[in-house]
Order: C-alpha cells, then structure tokens, then sequence
C-alpha cells in the first residue's frame, strides 16, 4: 500500500506543476484583439488559434488526472491498514481509579464502643451553654 501511495503522490506532484505551468503559458481572452492589430502573436508555435485548441485541451486532461489523483490520495488516507508497530503508550496499562475520601462523618465505629445516647427531654444536657 506504500508503493502505491508514493506513486500516487508522485503523479499528483507532477501533474500539479505541469498544471501550473500550462495555466502560465497560456494567454488571456483580451490577448487575440493585439493579434488583430499586428502585435506578432499569430506567429507563435502553434499558430494564431492553434496553441488555445492544444493548451486547453491538454489542460483539460491533466486536471482531470489531479482530481483523480486527489480522490485517491483521499481514500488512501483514509482507508490505511493497521500498522503493526503501535503507538508508543500502547503497553501501557491506566492507573486504577483512586477511591474517593470517605466524608468524617461516616467514620466506622469498633464493634465494643458505647453507642451514644440522648439525654432526657427535661435535663440540662441538652442546653448549649452562653
């Protein structure tokens, strides 16, 4: 999957320079009217319209090829295998949960310890001193 994925890259690479070379070497709609009035375009390599019929074309083409190539590169990455070597906390175990403190309240009592006791609803036990 590798193999592919640097081909893949590679082309697409490729085809975006060329892309962005050929969208650079072609001319302009406003570039045929200085033609007309002599400006020395028409003697080009391919001729007055000629070079738009080639350009255009093949600009066509490749950027049919890059699209494809970005739909792949998009379903490379997002449809990789597992890699065998792991992440580097993969080994590692979590901590236990620590236990929550128990509020002071709900202290235990030993078993042999006096239970409390109220006092009688008439004694002076149950007043809070001034």
């Amino acid at each position: 999957m590798d193999i592919w994925l640097t081909v893949v890259l590679t082309v697409h690479v490729l085809v975006a320079l060329t892309l962005i070379f050929l969208v650079l070497l072609q001319h302009g709609k406003g570039a045929d009217m200085g033609a007309a009035f002599g400006s020395g375009s028409s003697g080009s390599l391919f001729g007055a319209t000629g070079s738009a019929n080639f350009l255009s074309r093949t600009t066509a083409a490749l950027a049919t090829v890059f699209f494809l190539t970005s739909l792949g590169l998009a379903y490379m990455g997002t449809h990789r295998p597992q890699t065998t070597g792991g992440s580097v906390m993969q080994g590692v175990s979590a901590p236990p949960p620590a236990a929550a403190p128990k509020p002071a309240g709900d202290v235990p009592q030993p078993a042999d310890a006096p239970k409390p006791t109220k006092a009688p609803a008439g004694s002076k036990a149950n007043e809070v001193p001034k």
